[in-house]
């Protein structure tokens, strides 16, 4: 492989948070994405972004270490940041603070919320191709996955998502939605009337509809994210949300459970000791980023637009067979590998000939196959090396 760039190109005082850190600061870092494969594989994979955490983001952590604030959460301020943020950002008034609770982190929040609507055996209805861990938890807890497989504009296929709620509710009567809204990995954003259309449709065949919102706020402005809970008909809706994407936040665990009006009632019904999980350090940066961390979003956001169109070209140029469609959300890519020729799991390919390092397409269910998931909060020098090895591999 020829010399990877060792160095920030324009250095650390550079506006693009994805420009400031180099190739051999990211290799200090000891979470997953540096740390599971060798130092000669390039990693685009998790969804862990390759930026130096916000200045508001840095300060509270700091402050709250210097005070010793690392006891148990309490409080509602995470709430009050984000009904603040959705104000700013969606221009949405909906986000009732006496109708949300804090989780661990949107999936266990997940976990936790299906508890209370669904029942040993029940139907858990997903767009597939989405995010692996859907099925990972759902069927841990004991509840079977119903797909409901996109359509071939990578957008919610209606004819495809009644006939999974009709066969959800044949048997039991009782069943759940998990929708990913922005999806990942495709990067769709749902618009509006997409939204009302799935309430509309949860509501006549009475299955309850749980939205993970983790990427909402790494959403092109000129998109515009709507929230489930803020269509017509999504009272009974239940939403999870958190500021660990878009700020890069994982190891920080915090979320919050939202519910609509009519499943009030539900979420109050979570069991007190799920309020125990979040992390406190968690929950007070959290709070600063949904806050005080508008600024540097914008600054991400804008890379990432930078990042997709030169996605875009360097696939055009290097590899113009793989079939990719930019999306306006979430920092991942969906890449159609399968005019290639490389089978099913393309990503072995380009990690054993290539170094480097992509999500395997099939762990996202029926649909992924012949795809590979790439993460493109990265410096341009590395996503255009990242496209190098990508061609290298074919060679």
């Amino acid at each position: 492989m020829d010399p990877v760039p060792r160095t920030a190109p324009d250095g650390p005082d550079d506006p693009d948070p994805l420009r400031r850190l180099s190739l051999d600061e990211l290799r200090r870092r000891t979470s997953m994405k540096w740390r599971t494969y060798p130092d000669d594989v390039l990693p685009l994979w998790v969804a862990e972004m390759d930026v130096p955490l916000a200045e508001p983001v840095v300060a509270a952590i700091t402050d709250a270490v210097a005070l010793g604030d690392t006891g148990y959460p309490a409080g509602t301020a995470y709430a009050r940041a984000l009904a603040g943020f959705a104000r700013r950002r969606w221009g949405w008034d909906g986000l009732v603070v006496e109708r949300t609770a804090i989780v661990p982190d949107v999936m266990l929040g997940i976990v936790e919320v299906l508890k209370l609507i669904t029942g040993p055996g029940d139907p858990v209805i997903v767009n597939c191709p989405v995010y692996p861990p859907f099925y990972q938890f759902v069927t841990h807890m004991d509840r079977r996955v119903v797909e409901a497989p996109l359509g071939a504009d990578l957008r919610i296929d209606f004819a495809a998502l009644e006939e999974a709620f009709r066969r959800a509710v044949a048997d039991r009567g009782r069943a759940a939605y998990l929708l990913c809204s922005p999806h990942n990995p495709t990067g769709t954003v749902h618009d509006a009337d997409e939204l009302s259309a799935v309430a509309a449709l949860a509501d006549r065949y009475g299955v309850r509809v749980v939205a993970d919102e983790i990427h909402a706020p790494v959403v092109a402005h000129d998109a515009g994210f709507v929230p489930y809970l803020s269509v017509p008909g999504a009272e009974a809706g239940l939403s999870l949300m958190s500021a660990s994407k878009a700020w890069n936040l994982a190891g920080l665990k915090a979320a919050l459970a939202l519910a609509g009006p009519a499943a009030a009632d539900d979420l109050a019904r979570i069991p007190e000791e799920v309020g125990h999980g979040p992390s406190h350090l968690g929950i007070i940066t959290h709070t600063a980023a949904l806050r005080d961390g508008g600024d540097w979003l914008d600054a991400v956001l804008r890379g990432l637009d930078d990042n997709r169109r030169l996605l875009d070209g360097l696939l055009a140029e290097r590899l113009p067979a793989v079939r990719y469609h930019p999306a306006d959300g979430t920092y991942l890519a969906w890449l159609d590998c399968r005019p290639l020729g490389l089978g099913d799991d393309p990503a072995a390919v380009f990690l054993a000939r290539g170094r480097v390092a992509l999500s395997p397409g099939a762990g996202f269910g029926t649909g992924g196959a012949g795809h590979v998931r790439l993460n493109l909060a990265t410096s341009p020098e590395l996503l255009t090396e990242a496209v190098r090895r990508m061609a290298v591999a074919l060679a």
